[in-house]
């Protein structure tokens, strides 16, 4: 089998869970990479194991033993040794096989693109989650600017300085600071997942008390915009989590949106 046969071969004998996780059966993909005897076979999946767990994973997470029964004669059967493989599992093996065996290096380029794909494709979702709550805070600050407005609120910059003093336990320019982050930069646009939601959080339950507890004037909404963010923050360290000032800073959402604008096809 030549190098396209070989990767087109590897492409076939993949198999999706219902989980839509990916999967190849040692057995399938024995013949593909050019290993005529099994326990030949199981030697590169044991170097492979071994690979895996210098690495700092956990074998037992890529390969699964299993067994499956098959015919040998006379009607009877008889179970034989197999593995479930995921992606990472399948390359270790291609990087672990005989170089000897020419399908080896084909199956080494195969699950090398198969892998980046596979990376790309989850930096894009993760990429879309951080956009979508990036686009729920800006929603949650309009709407607590209108909550505070209602509440006789006039000084804006006043206002937000107290919400950050109470989640950051600074001021807007010393988070930047401490961040690394220009003046000119967007905190939000900078922050990620975690800080987001953190952020989206405060806003909501402040406006939500705002209203609920009809506060009125100016230096009351600006304590109970202080108090909500102690309260988030005293949550966070109550989990162990990471204080939102010492969150790092992520890649310029507005510029992964441009990179990922200029990669999109060009209509014709």
């Amino acid at each position: 089998m030549d190098s396209k046969g070989a990767i087109a071969a590897l492409d076939l004998a993949k198999k999706v869970a219902p989980s839509k996780a990916e999967y190849w059966l040692a057995r399938d993909i024995q013949v593909v990479l050019g290993y005529r005897r099994w326990e030949n076979f199981e030697d590169a999946i044991q170097r492979a194991k071994r690979a895996c767990e210098k690495g700092g994973e956990n074998p037992n997470d890529h390969f699964r033993q299993t067994a499956k029964m098959v015919r040998i004669g006379s009607g009877t059967q008889r179970a034989i040794t197999d593995y479930f493989m995921d992606r990472y599992a399948c390359y270790l093996v291609a990087m672990n096989g005989d170089p000897s065996i020419s399908q080896i290096a084909a199956a080494q380029r195969y699950f090398a693109i198969q892998t980046r794909k596979q990376e790309l494709q989850e930096d894009g979702a993760l990429l879309d989650k951080r956009i979508e709550q990036r686009k729920r805070l800006t929603t949650a600050v309009v709407k607590l600017n209108v909550a505070a407005k209602t509440a006789g609120v006039q000084n804006f910059a006043l206002f937000h300085d107290a919400g950050y003093r109470g989640l950051y336990e600074m001021g807007l320019g010393e988070i930047k600071e401490k961040k690394g982050l220009s003046d000119k930069e967007d905190l939000y646009d900078r922050a990620g997942r975690a800080e987001l939601a953190a952020n989206e959080f405060h806003k909501t339950q402040t406006e939500d008390k705002i209203a609920r507890v009809r506060i009125q004037g100016q230096l009351p909404a600006q304590r109970s915009y202080k108090q909500v963010g102690q309260e988030v923050r005293a949550a966070i360290r109550k989990i162990g989590g990471t204080m939102p000032e010492d969150m790092k800073p992520e890649e310029s959402l507005k510029k992964l949106e441009r990179e990922r604008k200029k990669k999109l096809p060009k209509p014709r």
